[in-house]
């Protein structure tokens, strides 16, 4: 099992889904109960129902970063959309910190909304009429803070997300990147504790795109958020997941790391997915590593057995030695060889898997 994937089994999980299905249509929670979960989606669309989500079961931990990918129709959006239960799910569990989510009345779902659940959507959604900082304050204005609290937060988010000096801006002075922006310091405004994004960064440019990324990632290193985050481009879910869920036509097809779907995945779907993947840009060192031999003579060189391959492969091809492999102490934890790097940046899929498997 992966560092990070063990260090979560670890924990408690903040969000857990059980058998979680929905399907639209006027018949659709009698023809589930009929088939007894065994869902063929065929002959649910010829009943006049569609699948959205068909058996989803995950668990999403403290401080996890989760993406749910797959192409459009997979059913990712309504698995989030059902998660926070802006959709109603037709069956299943889900709860929050240990609470039922289905069981909650309106007013407990909306002070759970409020409070601990923070959502930014691929539309902006901002006010127009209202500046940066309004729209910033606006959802604590709502929740019953005075006015001097809500835009001293305001303040606050801004500096955080980067928009100094635009904080009397309106919507229509910014960016498409620099409107997200906002759209994400408001949605952080109310300090949530668990953060649903569906597709958040897809309506914008790609340069623009690959530096919310960035931002993202450095907030997500400032906050340690739980989220749940949307896409249906691959390579941003290999950018920023912890784990990734793959769906097709409702059904997880796998939940894993992103080294492991790339090395290891489980269906011919998620294969098709992975196969154009730079395997340099995903695997970290310590897939590669070998246990250290005190037979070899190592060189002075050092790595990080969470540094992404692609990122020291220039350093450690210039070695002729195994590279020492350390772990965030400095502690020496094994050796990487030039050549198994060689395998990754020009080696066959197979080669790369099966070298991985005789390192664990």
């Amino acid at each position: 099992m992966p560092k990070k994937d063990h260090i979560l089994k670890k924990r408690n999980p903040v969000i857990e889904c059980h058998s979680v299905y929905k399907i639209f249509g006027d018949n659709a929670e009698k023809m589930l109960k009929n088939v007894d979960g065994n869902v063929d989606p065929k002959l649910f669309q010829e009943a006049g129902c569609v699948v959205g989500v068909n058996n989803a079961s995950f668990e999403v931990y403290d401080g996890e970063m989760l993406v749910i990918m797959g192409l459009s129709g997979s059913g990712k959006s309504t698995l989030l959309r059902c998660v926070s239960r802006l959709t109603e799910a037709t069956s299943g569990n889900i709860f929050v910190n240990g609470q039922d989510l289905l069981s909650m009345k309106n007013r407990e779902l909306i002070e759970l909304r409020r409070n601990k659940m923070g959502m930014v959507f691929q539309s902006f959604a901002l006010l127009p009429h209202k500046t940066v900082l309004e729209n910033i304050a606006f959802p604590l204005q709502i929740k019953g803070q005075s006015t001097k609290d809500s835009i001293n937060k305001a303040f606050e988010m801004v500096e955080l997300v980067g928009l100094d000096g635009r904080e009397n801006y309106f919507p229509r002075q910014l960016s498409g990147g620099q409107q997200q922006r906002v759209g994400i310091a408001r949605s952080l405004a109310v300090e949530p504790d668990i953060w649903f994004l569906d597709e958040p960064f897809s309506a914008l440019d790609p340069l623009i795109r690959k530096e919310m990324q960035d931002e993202f990632l450095r907030l997500q290193g400032v906050l340690s958020k739980t989220i749940l985050f949307v896409t249906h481009d691959f390579d941003e879910a290999l950018r920023l997941a912890d784990r990734i869920a793959i769906m097709k036509d409702g059904v997880i097809e796998q939940l894993d790391t992103p080294a492991n779907i790339v090395l290891n995945p489980a269906t011919e779907y998620v294969r098709k997915f992975t196969e154009e993947v730079p395997r340099e840009k995903v695997l970290k060192i310590e897939t590669v590593m070998d246990p250290v031999d005190d037979t070899e003579s190592l060189s002075d060189l050092r790595v990080l057995r969470d540094a992404i391959i692609e990122t020291v492969a220039e350093e450690v091809l210039n070695e002729k030695q195994p590279v020492q492999v350390v772990d965030n102490d400095n502690k020496l934890v094994g050796m990487v060889k030039p050549s198994k790097v060689i395998h990754i940046l020009f080696g066959k899929t197979t080669s790369i898997a099966q070298s991985s498997a005789s390192n664990k």
